[in-house]
């Protein structure tokens, strides 16, 4: 066991989070995502979400629909960065399970991009 809990580096975490069940990953992805944006904000959550799950706005946006999310929440602040309120984060993992076939690898690509703020919460 390394500093995360869970491994000592981000190769050995990868490994272990594709030996958990599909309910885990998504309540830890769910967890980070609410703990990130309390600590760092919304806008970061939201662009390393996009970013490792390979988002475009539109994707983003059909994501979140599709996982419960109140589509006319989606916004963006005056800088021009995608928001949605951090209450309603959590909808954006069963709508990636819902929309996209490899969700599973997506979340996990997120987790392990996360491994820096795993180690920090």
């Amino acid at each position: 066991m390394g500093a995360t809990g869970l491994a000592a580096n981000p190769t050995e975490y990868r490994e272990r989070l594709r030996e958990q069940t599909d309910q885990q990953l998504d309540a830890w992805a769910a967890e980070l995502l609410r703990d990130v944006a309390k600590r760092r904000g919304v806008i970061k959550v939201v662009a390393d979400l996009r970013k490792t799950a390979h988002l475009d706005e539109k994707a983003f946006r059909r994501v979140f629909a599709r996982g419960g999310g109140a589509p006319e929440t989606v916004g963006t602040d005056a800088a021009g960065h995608l928001i949605v309120p951090t209450i309603s984060l959590h909808f954006l993992v069963p709508g990636l399970r819902a929309e996209l076939p490899d969700a599973r690898d997506r979340l996990i690509a997120y987790l392990v991009a996360s491994f820096d703020e795993i180690v920090y919460v």
